[in-house]
């Protein structure tokens, strides 16, 4: 086998394969042995049947393609090897010719990694703003407990004030037609946390249950109901009845009932634990980005074209599931955004992504950081739990879109680098 490589302008080699009529004669007998064995050919048993007759009954065009498959994998990646050659794509062929003389030519490219130089990664000194817990943090964790275990009871005798629940009836029009979807019965709503149009709320203070009566707002300018957006309605409204919400005591009883707690002090040991390590994931976010901004600042390294267009495409798909999965179109969100700044903004980042993933692959190939035999698994995992989904339901979509582990991968190797460097750095308060 003869190779000439040539390296180009976008970092790629280009490869052209000569190999021997010997080697090529071997892979086609191998494939037609292979496909005899697969094919039934009238007046042949299975296996039987000359090249000649398999070349008539299959076409001679199909085999060498299956020989191209067997051998050219091997090829490739030989000369990848041999070369020492950091790739950062799989090799693709761009033309190939069964010559007469037996022998077999092929034109392949494979992408670079771009060369750069890694500055000193370890012992990095590096000063953050440091988040630290407000005072009153155990006091709100309490707060929210309660309130999460409180109850509602019924109020009578008095108004209601902007705290209270009311139970009520109503029923919204607009210009004297009723609001589509705008009326209900026995309807639960919150005076202080109301998410209805902004003035409905706070017209149902200091009425009194079974009360009876009119309100009048306006709907927003950007309520998504064009018919009625920024129209006034007006709503006939019916308090039936009035509660206000009871707080329980932290106590013992309550540590039981909101975990495997026997007291108190054990309830506010666990949230102490909470508070101390959301503290630390917080100081170890804000030195992660200072980490790698500092890494991405010294590190020369000129992205080849192709490489940028391929995240940059990646970012948009990515970016059009997001947008469409709420319902607008992505195409008209983006001219009304302005497609020329969007278009810099997204290349800024995309070489941003680069640089920062061949960073992280450099970093754990000198450091040998690699995956672990339970690292996939406990991302699964971790995914299910944050998503409310399955292992075999991520387990399927891994085998409808491979791709999927390839990012898993990624994100692995990413977290095992970032906490290499946390652990290798000298982090300290900004005065």
């Amino acid at each position: 086998m003869s190779v000439n490589l040539e390296k180009n302008e976008n970092n790629e080699v280009l490869m052209d394969i000569k190999v021997e009529a010997k080697e090529t004669a071997e892979a086609y007998d191998k494939v037609c042995r292979r496909l005899a064995q697969r094919v039934n050919i009238p007046g042949f048993r299975r296996g039987k049947a000359p090249k000649k007759i398999l070349e008539k009954h299959i076409g001679a065009e199909y085999i060498q393609r299956e020989v191209l498959d067997n051998v050219l994998p091997k090829i490739l990646s030989e000369v990848i090897t041999s070369n020492n050659y950091k790739t950062v794509n799989e090799p693709s062929v761009d033309n190939y010719k069964f010559e007469e003389d037996g022998s077999l030519s092929v034109k392949a490219k494979v992408e670079l990694r771009p060369e750069f130089t890694l500055p000193e990664y370890k012992g990095m000194e590096i000063q953050i703003e440091e988040f630290k817990q407000p005072a009153d943090a155990m006091e709100k964790e309490l707060e929210d407990i309660k309130d999460k275990n409180s109850t509602l009871q019924k109020v009578e005798g008095r108004l209601t004030n902007n705290t209270d629940f009311v139970n009520i009836d109503f029923e919204g029009f607009v210009d004297g037609t009723a609001i589509k979807g705008g009326a209900a019965k026995g309807y639960l709503l919150d005076l202080g946390h109301s998410n209805f149009i902004p003035g409905f709320a706070e017209q149902l203070v200091e009425k009194e249950a079974g009360s009876e009566f009119t309100i009048n707002v306006k709907f927003p300018d950007e309520y998504h109901d064009d018919t009625i957006k920024g129209k006034d309605a007006e709503f006939k409204i019916k308090i039936n009845e009035i509660k206000e919400k009871v707080l329980p005591e932290i106590n013992d009883e309550l540590a039981k009932k909101v975990g495997k707690f026997n007291t108190v002090d054990e309830l506010k040991a666990d949230i102490q634990r909470y508070l101390d390590v959301s503290e630390k994931a917080e100081n170890d976010k804000r030195a992660t980005v200072v980490i790698y901004d500092k890494l991405l600042a010294e590190t020369e390294m000129k992205i080849q074209e192709p490489m940028i267009q391929r995240e940059l495409l990646a970012m948009k798909e990515e970016m059009r599931q997001k947008i469409e999965l709420k319902g607008h179109n992505f195409d008209e969100l983006m001219k009304e955004q302005g497609g020329e700044e969007l278009d810099r903004e997204m290349r800024q980042e995309a070489e941003k992504r680069i640089k920062t993933a061949l960073i992280i692959g450099q970093i754990a190939q000198n450091e040998h950081i690699v995956l672990q035999g339970g690292d996939i698994e406990s991302k699964i995992l971790e995914i299910s739990r944050l998503y409310g989904t399955t292992r075999e339901q991520i387990l399927d979509e891994i085998k409808r879109n491979p791709n999927l582990l390839y990012s898993l991968n990624q994100q692995i190797l990413g977290q095992k680098v970032t906490q290499f460097l946390l652990d290798n750095s000298k982090i300290s308060p900004k005065a």
